[in-house]
């Protein structure tokens, strides 16, 4: 199926690894033009350098300061001018600063408990998982068409937080109303606003933490012999697994399509049915 997307601007905030760095493999496998984004200068590099594609193209700044925002603005407008010109200048100076999907991956879990999580660390977690994204939406909104897509990570926490990370739930929490807000503003523009919301995620670093539980337990020496022990009890789910990163990217890949066009200020949970509201 061609989703269209062959030839589009995509730029993922922290896409130099884990679930961010597998959307920028699924959007470049399309023939997107991707933008892959860390917030340390060589770390976006070293990803583009690993993903072998000269359609990856990086860039690098702490987006949970302005200044760090306003720097990935201007790499990114210098970074496409330079490929337009590269490739065609007639046909791309009128959309040289065009951007056709951002994608707010980045963010952030810290461990924290009500009783001992400080003001200040309330106020880093909600700059990281929900400032960032305004930063860049507000710097980023100018440059996309009127069939532009913004998509945001979340989690299932957003709507069925746990008593620890409370500072990490409210702040996705706040991501969510977000999305729905602006995709109330520039909706009229044709630009459509989604959240996906996944639960548990296979990543290498859950793998090792929930296997290194498993043995314990004694529930097998590999993960694939303790992945249903371990969903039973830490992520109870009809499907009785815990999504791969492959399974996330899909769906922020579909919702960037013109397949998805009339999805707009949706929560999409890609969960297995863990969460059963209707």
């Amino acid at each position: 199926m061609d989703l269209n997307l062959e030839n589009k601007n995509v730029l993922i905030t922290g896409s130099n690894r884990g679930t961010g760095n597998d959307i920028a493999k699924v959007f470049l496998e399309e023939g997107a033009r991707v933008f892959v984004h860390s917030l340390s200068e060589g770390a976006s590099e070293s990803a583009c350098e690993a993903l072998a594609n000269d359609r990856a193209l990086p860039l690098w700044g702490d987006i949970t300061t302005d200044a760090g925002a306003d720097q990935v603005l201007t790499q990114y407008l210098a970074q496409n001018l330079m490929q337009n010109l590269a490739q065609n200048l007639a046909q791309n100076l009128a959309h040289e600063h065009q951007l056709d999907v951002l994608i707010n991956n980045y963010g952030e879990a810290r461990r924290g408990k009500w009783s001992t999580t400080s003001t200040e660390d309330w106020i880093k977690l909600y700059d990281i998982n929900t400032l960032s994204i305004v930063r860049m939406v507000q710097r980023f909104l100018p440059h996309l068409p009127n069939n532009g897509r913004i998509i945001n990570l979340g989690t299932i926490g957003s709507t069925r937080p746990n008593n620890i990370m409370p500072h990490y739930y409210a702040a996705k929490g706040a991501l969510a109303t977000l999305t729905v807000s602006l995709s109330k503003e520039v909706g009229p523009r044709g630009i459509t606003v989604n959240l996906v919301s996944p639960g548990l995620i296979r990543t290498p670093e859950v793998e090792s933490s929930y296997l290194e539980r498993a043995k314990k337990e004694g529930w097998g020496d590999s993960f694939e012999e303790a992945e249903a022990k371990i969903t039973e009890n830490y992520f109870p789910n009809p499907l009785g697994r815990i999504a791969t990163r492959r399974e996330v990217s899909s769906v922020v890949l579909f919702l960037s399509s013109e397949l998805a066009s009339f999805v707009n200020g949706q929560n999409i949970r890609v969960d297995g049915g863990a969460v059963d509201y209707v």
